[in-house]
């Protein structure tokens, strides 16, 4: 009776050693980061970086209306007269609807902080209020972008001017951007090869770490004659987008 119990825990034993073995085996045969290592051998990789600059074909136009009054009512009773007309002028001279939209409306008391004769500080007065709306607008027509400024100063603009300018479609530069940084690799590459006394092989793995606009400061031939005489003189310059990828090269044995 012992001697089969001993049998049978012996039997147990075995097959329990003998799967745990095959899972362990199946374990290093289904591990595809250590055959792909295994496979590709020895390795370069190189970070290439290219880059395409384009004139931009759009404006974002940040404009403000500040209005100062002794009632939070009077401040935003005078600021909307006043924002209506900057809109109104703005879609009068061909900006869309969808190019214009709120970025900021705020209401702030207005305090004044009186001092005593002997330097200590009063309470605070308050003595009106500010009211604020600003608006961000989409210019597609660049040639019409110093008289949108100067019309809309005019009206009643008196905060903001912040302009950024960029392409509503620069897929066709960061194409030019992305050949140029894997050309750059490609060519990183055979220096160092060279230099190692090896023979690049195929590459096996491209990744790109994305890319990202630079505005250059550098103004277009000619772009000034574009406005008229008596509007905000401004120069566009170009936009820059910059691509960096990491390229994998096999090393021929």
């Amino acid at each position: 009776m012992t001697s089969t119990r001993t049998a049978r825990t012996l039997s147990i034993a075995a097959l329990a050693a003998a799967f745990a073995g095959i899972a362990a085996a199946g374990a290093q045969a289904q591990d595809p980061a250590k055959d792909r290592e295994r496979d590709r051998g020895a390795i370069i990789t190189v970070a290439g970086e290219g880059r395409s600059s384009i004139a931009p074909d759009m404006a974002i136009l940040q404009l403000s209306v500040v209005k100062d009054a002794k009632t939070a009512r009077e401040a935003l009773d005078a600021n909307n007269k006043t924002m209506a007309e900057v809109l109104a002028a703005l879609k009068a001279g061909g900006i869309a609807e969808r190019d214009l939209q709120t970025s900021g409306f705020s209401v702030n008391p207005q305090y004044n902080y009186p001092t005593n004769n002997d330097g200590g500080n009063r309470p605070p007065e308050l003595i009106g209020y500010q009211v604020a709306n600003g608006v961000s607008v989409r210019v597609r027509d660049l040639a019409k972008l110093g008289e949108i400024v100067d019309k809309s100063v005019t009206l009643g603009v008196n905060q903001g001017g912040g302009i950024q300018f960029t392409n509503d479609k620069p897929e066709s530069a960061i194409t030019e951007a992305r050949k140029a940084a894997v050309a750059d690799a490609i060519e990183k590459a055979k220096v160092l090869a060279e230099a190692a006394g090896v023979s690049l092989g195929k590459i096996v793995n491209i990744t790109e770490q994305g890319f990202r606009p630079e505005p250059v400061p550098m103004m277009r031939a000619g772009m000034a004659k574009e406005y008229a005489a008596d509007s905000v003189p401004v120069a566009t310059g170009e936009n820059s987008y910059n691509v960096t990828v990491n390229v994998t090269f096999a090393i021929k044995q």
